[in-house]
């Protein structure tokens, strides 16, 4: 199946993830609230978790919401798989972990039989060029991220995480069942914070993603659940197009 064929039989609903990068359990109850129906796939990362965020997503799961855990897990390679597992238990949808190779395998044996999807995460959308060479890496963006999905691909790995702007060649790379999840998504004429590799979710979704992270132009919206129906719509419409 093409992705093109792939990407036009999903419910746009359910496309959307909406990261919850909040400070306290009261203000992501608020956001939560205001999106009522509109919004069925919640992200949590370090700031929601740390204030409480993990049993809210127990909570958003007990009502039927799926969740995505994003924390990006690498350690030695028993204690991610036994994290992995405490994840699993709790019946989050999604998992973040490094795309390190032994992170990764021990990632996929933590879960077992769970139906949780583990995401390996490339390159952080937040760096470029200059931030990679900072750290270190001698090789640039696009061929890391390349040598990394490579490396996913062979552990079996449920899905890749990236920038929008790598969702084309990674979805070359990865081929067309495993998921692509991409975050630095930004609506035209919205801010693009502290993100470098940027692209509207009309744009990702025609590169090949599946599931696009938005957080800030919805949760900062004075409308949330119109600012997400309207990235919705834009979903729906790229699909059709495919």
């Amino acid at each position: 199946m093409s992705p093109a064929a792939r990407l036009a039989v999903a419910d746009p609903r359910d496309r959307l993830i909406v990261a919850l990068d909040l400070p306290s359990l009261r203000a992501a109850e608020d956001v939560v609230s205001k999106l009522g129906d509109t919004v069925s796939f919640y992200k949590i990362g370090y700031e929601l978790g740390f204030a409480g965020g993990l049993g809210f997503a127990r909570e958003l799961i007990g009502e039927g919401k799926k969740v995505f855990i994003d924390f990006k897990l690498h350690d030695i390679g028993n204690t991610v798989a036994r994290g992995v597992a405490s994840v699993a238990g709790m019946g989050a949808s999604f998992l973040t972990v490094h795309a390190y190779p032994q992170t990764m395998r021990a990632a996929m044996e933590g879960k077992g039989a769970s139906p949780l999807r583990i995401l390996a995460v490339t390159v952080l959308t937040s760096y470029d060029e200059a931030d990679l060479a900072e750290a270190g890496y001698a090789a640039g963006v696009d061929e890391t991220v390349r040598r990394r999905v490579e490396q996913a691909r062979e552990t079996g790995i449920d899905g890749i995480v990236c920038a929008p702007t790598d969702a084309a060649m990674v979805r070359g790379v990865l081929g067309p069942k495993r998921a692509i999840v991409t975050p630095g998504v930004r609506p035209a004429g919205s801010a693009a914070g502290d993100q470098k590799r940027i692209a509207t979710p009309a744009a990702a979704i025609r590169a090949g993603a599946d599931h696009l992270v938005v957080g800030r132009p919805i949760i900062a919206s004075p409308d949330p659940a119109a600012a997400a129906r309207a990235v919705q719509a834009e979903i729906a419409a790229a699909l059709a197009a495919a």
